[in-house]
């Protein structure tokens, strides 16, 4: 799938994927390829792409239609931030 996740700054994350864990407002649940469409809120907690790369977040919403995966967050720290871009810059 197609994942992006964006920040009123920037593109924290643009990439393909095949399971990203959540934290959902009631609950973590994860999404995989093809998953059936959804909306939901997300909590304080991170983003978790293949198991691998961590996205720290304060708070957003995701959206998953057509093996597309867009989540807007409200980024964690600067510090935090400056994680996820070493992380994603290993992948």
């Amino acid at each position: 799938m197609l994942l992006k996740v964006l920040s009123p700054r920037r593109v924290v994350y643009e990439g393909t994927a095949h399971a990203i864990q959540l934290a959902g407002d009631l609950a973590e649940f994860e999404i995989m390829d093809y998953h059936a469409p959804i909306v939901s809120l997300l909590r304080p907690g991170n983003v978790v792409v293949d198991g691998q790369h961590k996205i720290p977040i304060n708070r957003g919403m995701v959206k998953f239609s057509g093996n597309e995966c867009v989540i807007l967050v409200e980024e964690a720290s600067a510090q935090m931030a400056s994680v996820v871009h070493e992380d994603v810059g290993q992948k």
